[in-house]
């Protein structure tokens, strides 16, 4: 589903945590950078955002989120979030990472 370009480090804000790309439902790939990998109860979720064309971050409130898992060899991986629940709690925890990074700021 995906294709990582290096080891992802875990609940950072960062510009050069690396890039995804994303095989789509119609086999396009779309690029994303990462923005953050973070725990939600006993599972680990990752935030992407869209890379435009020309390598610019897309502008916009568009957050992608999966689940992020790692295979038993170690190598990391993104899931789809079926549940309409589940998704709901990464999506508040990611919420909340960028409320509290935007209060370090302050």
């Amino acid at each position: 589903m995906s294709d990582f370009n290096e080891n992802l480090p875990e609940e950072e804000l960062d510009d050069d945590l690396g890039t995804v790309v994303l095989t789509m439902d119609d086999d396009t790939e779309l690029e994303c950078s990462i923005v953050c990998i973070y725990p939600v109860d006993d599972k680990q979720y990752i935030a992407l955002m869209p890379i435009a064309e020309n390598g610019k971050e897309i502008e916009g409130d568009e957050i992608l989120i999966y689940r992020y898992i790692e295979s038993e060899d170690g190598e990391p991986d993104i899931e789809n979030i079926e549940d309409d629940d589940e998704y709901d709690a990464a999506a508040d925890a990611f919420d909340e990472i960028l409320d509290d990074e935007e209060f370090d700021e302050d």
